[in-house]
This record gives C-alpha cells, structure tokens and sequence, in this order.
C-alpha cells in the first residue's frame, strides 16, 4: 500500500534587498499543494519593514510552517526530514560565504547544508551588484558543490508593465527549477495561451 507524502518545499529570506522575491514565492505557493517551510532571518525581518509595507506576521501567515533562525534543532536542520529542496530569496552574501564554507551559524544556512549533502536542489538568489571576485569564487564554488546560482534578473522580453510583473515572473522561473509551475508567465517561444 502507497502512501501519498507530503511535498515540501523551504524558503528562506535574508536581508539582501529583494525580500519581494521570497514573499511572492510563499504567495505563489500558497495555493498549492506544496507545503512551505519558512526561515526568515533577522535581517530578513527588517529588510521586509525597509522595503515592503507588508508586516512580517503576514509573510508568516503565507507559509504551512515557519521556524525562528536560530533554532539549528528544527526539522529542516536534518538530511532525514524529506524535502524538494530550498531556495533563499533573496540571498545574501553573507548567508552565500557560510553555505560556501559550511560554517552554519543559523538555521538558513544549516538547512542550506543540509540541501548540499543529500544532493537537494539548492536555488541562491543572490543580490548584490556590482560583484567583486570574492562573490565571484564564492558562487563558483558554490554551483560546483551542488547548488544554483540564480540572481533575480529581470527578463525584458516577457514585457514586464510593472515592478511586481517583473517579482513574479523571476519567482516563477525560480520555481520552474523545481519542476513547479505556479504562474502564467509570457514564456519565450510559447503564446500566451500556452504559459
């Protein structure tokens, strides 16, 4: 006898610029059968109060389960808690160096490890510009550990009208890596009718 398993999925937003992205993924996601794992760090938090007029319960709301930063005990802290994978959005450099270096002081990048070890997809938005070679090796390093390294940049030819067009279309395409299509988007090649 089948079981069905649930399908889950983690989310992270660090303090980069760009916690849009990480938010209109747990939107996206919302009404799927895809249960959200949420680890919002600390910066994250005040990059939500800096850049959005959503308040952070809210962007809690959006996820099935959320976990304090700190808690390296949690659930998703274990290669044996079954998961598709993680994608922190947007990624900060800081959270890039220690995955890169495996020292894990927070429960983002303990579960990001966790992703590298059992070979789980692992989708870094990192934001940052412009890039010197340190980021440049980092990530590097990072894409040949297992990782991939995917920078919110937006795509012209879906002829974005607004800013938020141009946040769902990039979490879209984040999602897409995960074989989840979550959004209608002006795909290249496709007629509208067929994204």
């Amino acid at each position: 006898m089948s079981k069905t398993r649930t399908k889950r999925l983690v989310i992270a937003i660090t303090g980069a610029s760009g916690v849009a992205y990480g938010i209109r993924l747990l939107e996206l996601l919302r009404p799927s059968e895809i249960e959200t794992h949420l680890v919002l760090s600390k910066a994250g938090e005040r990059t939500i109060a800096e850049e959005t007029e959503v308040a952070v319960k809210s962007v809690r709301a959006l996820a099935d389960v959320v976990y304090p930063a700190a808690d390296i005990g949690a659930a998703i802290a274990s290669g044996s808690y079954r998961t598709m994978g993680m994608l922190i959005a947007p990624c900060s450099v800081k959270t890039m160096g220690e995955i890169r270096t495996g020292i894990t002081s927070s429960l983002v990048s303990r579960a990001a490890d966790v992703m590298l070890k059992e070979r789980r997809r692992l989708v870094l938005m990192v934001r940052e510009t412009p890039l010197h070679l340190g980021h440049l090796r980092t990530m590097t390093s990072l894409a040949e550990m297992g990782a991939v390294i995917m920078p919110p940049v937006p795509a012209h030819y879906a002829k974005p009208a607004s800013i938020d067009d141009m946040v769902t279309y990039t979490a879209a395409r984040a999602l897409d890596l995960f074989g989840l299509d979550a959004a209608e988007i002006n795909r290249w090649g496709e007629a509208p009718s067929e994204a």
